[in-house]
């Protein structure tokens, strides 16, 4: 994967960067750990502007995630209270929790989105809810832009740093990926097996 990255970037420059930004935060299966590493590299080599690079990313990333806030303000917050009330066990959630999830999100949805957005796996799906709970779109667009431009900082200046030596990058991010989908998989199963319908599931 890294080898047709580096050549997108490598043809395309910032553009690419924004394009492959977005459809990382669409298909989360393109990790932006190499995207703005690679990016730090070309910067660190001279081939790019490091802040044009954080810029083209944080653009992308806010793209990208934006689709999700759409994606989740289509279904609403009846849509998903009907979801949950047939399908919650699935989903670990009974309509209690999603009356608590609006009540939290309404609080402290600011928060949640800055300091999702540095953590792997976590910083895309966050999108959703705050859809689901109509979170207003200039705060999600400013939070979101904050803190996902920390993270393209910290991991571009990884790539400008260390230059070419990708390896040591996936020597750090891998693991930290693997260890929060472990994490998230964990209270998962156990959410699942201690599940109680709540008061509208009857």
């Amino acid at each position: 994967m890294t080898d047709w990255i580096v050549q997108l970037i490598e043809g395309g420059g910032y553009w690419a960067i924004a394009l492959l930004m977005c459809l990382e935060n669409v298909f989360p299966p393109i990790p932006s750990e190499v995207i703005m590493t690679l990016g730090g590299i070309e910067a660190g080599q001279g081939q790019l502007n490091f802040w044009g690079v954080i810029a083209s990313g944080t653009i992308g990333s806010v793209a990208g995630n934006y689709f999700w806030l759409m994606v989740g303000r289509r279904i609403g917050l009846s849509g998903m209270q009907h979801f949950v009330a047939r399908w919650g066990r699935w989903l670990t959630l009974n309509t209690d929790d999603v009356d608590r999830l609006n009540r939290f999100f309404h609080r402290h949805g600011s928060a949640t989105i800055f300091f999702a957005r540095m953590l792997p796996n976590v910083r895309t799906l966050i999108s959703l809810p705050a859809g689901l709970f109509e979170m207003p779109r200039w705060k999600f667009l400013v939070w979101t832009a904050a803190g996902t431009s920390v993270w393209n900082i910290a991991i571009g200046g990884i790539g400008y740093q260390l230059g070419s030596r990708i390896e040591e990058i996936d020597a750090i991010t891998g693991p930290l990926s693997v260890a929060i989908i472990a994490v998230i998989v964990i209270v998962y199963v156990w959410r699942w097996l201690g599940w109680k319908s709540g008061s509208g599931n009857g």
